[in-house]
């Protein structure tokens, strides 16, 4: 917490690593579980995961946690950066 002198405010210190509004997050899942032959309903199944959750990773529109994008790229035997980069949004 940073304190705003004189005010008595204080605030969040901005955190590295955190995305930002001018980022986006993209990935490859669907390009990988299609060259792995597989379904949607496979891969969520394989993950633990509802077909709506993989539908939405592959769509952009929903970013994985952690855990998931870890187990994602373990399942396809690649590097998460395999899988996701943060693009800068135009």
């Amino acid at each position: 917490m940073i304190s705003k002198p004189g005010t008595g405010e204080r605030r969040s210190a901005p955190r590295e690593g955190r995305q930002t509004m001018n980022e986006k997050v993209s990935n490859n899942v669907r390009e990988h579980r299609k060259n792995a032959g597989l379904t949607q309903e496979d891969l969520a199944s394989a993950m633990g995961v509802s077909r709506q959750t993989i539908i939405s990773i592959e769509k952009g529109k929903y970013i994985p946690s952690l855990p998931l994008a870890l187990k994602l790229a373990r399942f396809f035997r690649c590097s998460t950066d395999d899988l996701f980069t943060i693009e800068e949004a135009q």
